[in-house]
């Protein structure tokens, strides 16, 4: 089971799919990040249950210079991958 996060605010060209990465890696999650066209940013994370509250939790936030709007956060079957990365903008 994976999780799907759906970001919105300032989140574009302030470092925070890179900051995500980190927190992700550190946290060892696996999945993936990436901007989206709409100006949001959208990820996809699996791992144990308190790892994925703490990221959910740092994406209200995110990095200092990002202001954080909205974080829609649902369960998804759709497997996350192994390792992290960050993808191209969709």
């Amino acid at each position: 089971m994976a999780t799907h996060l759906r970001i919105e605010g300032l989140v574009q060209g302030v470092g925070y799919r890179a900051a995500f990465e980190a927190q992700a890696r550190a946290l060892q999650l696996s999945g993936w990040v990436r901007n989206r066209r709409d100006g949001s940013v959208e990820a996809m994370v699996s791992g144990e249950a308190a790892a994925i509250e703490k990221i959910v939790a740092w994406s209200r936030r995110g990095p200092s210079s990002a202001r954080v709007t909205r974080v829609a956060v649902q369960e998804s079957a759709e497997p996350a991958g192994s390792g992290f990365e960050v993808r191209a903008t969709a």
